[in-house]
């Protein structure tokens, strides 16, 4: 119905799944993956939290990805270069390059991810 009006409307709490950090990152994290029904869009965008622990693993980029550190801190770790992020970082990383990041701190660290899919 709202694709035929022209647009998507997601509520977060509609779509959230519990699962291990993906790329084999451990620990938990709840995932929001939205507009998985615009199958024809090139765009991914997720609200990803890293509970206490949690990581999102170290892999290879083959497409541009922008990260943005909603809320919390972490450590993310770029072609082998770690540096620290915290709350209102934006990261965009080349394709080609690999990348991992991991919860630091007491607080969950909540990530919104826009990449191409």
């Amino acid at each position: 119905q709202q694709q035929e009006a022209g647009y998507i409307l997601e509520h977060e709490k509609d779509i959230a799944v519990n699962e291990p950090g993906p790329h084999k990152g451990g620990g938990n994290s709840t995932a929001h993956k939205f507009f998985k029904a615009a199958a024809t869009s090139k765009l991914q965008f997720t609200k990803r939290v890293l509970h206490p622990g949690a990581a999102i693993g170290y892999h290879l980029q083959k497409e541009e990805e922008i990260y943005y550190i909603a809320s919390g801190t972490g450590k993310m770790t770029i072609n082998g270069h770690p540096f620290p992020v915290k709350t209102g970082d934006a990261i965009y990383t080349f394709p080609g390059n690999s990348h991992g990041l991991k919860q630091t701190g007491e607080e969950d660290l909540m990530v919104i991810i826009n990449y191409g899919k």
